[in-house]
């Protein structure tokens, strides 16, 4: 009889995810932003541009925090 009762119970739980929808949502826009830096570190301009050694690496920095956040985020 206790075995049974211990079964209902375990088969009306739902299984939770790790992380919320907005953890995800963070996370995704962290990946697109880091995408976005490396995009601007590419191409075929002069090397020594200020695009790709001022703007594109604090670009990736800045994504790399979102996702550093975007873990660390408690959900609600």
């Amino acid at each position: 009889m206790a075995k049974k009762t211990i079964l209902e119970t375990s088969e009306n739980k739902q299984a939770q995810f790790i992380f919320d929808k907005n953890n995800y949502r963070l996370l995704i826009l962290s990946i697109v932003v880091v995408a976005f830096g490396f995009l601007l570190m590419s191409g075929t301009t002069d090397i020594y541009d200020f695009r790709k050694i001022v703007v594109a690496p604090i670009v990736v920095i800045i994504g790399f925090v979102i996702g550093f956040f975007a873990i660390l985020k408690k959900r609600k």
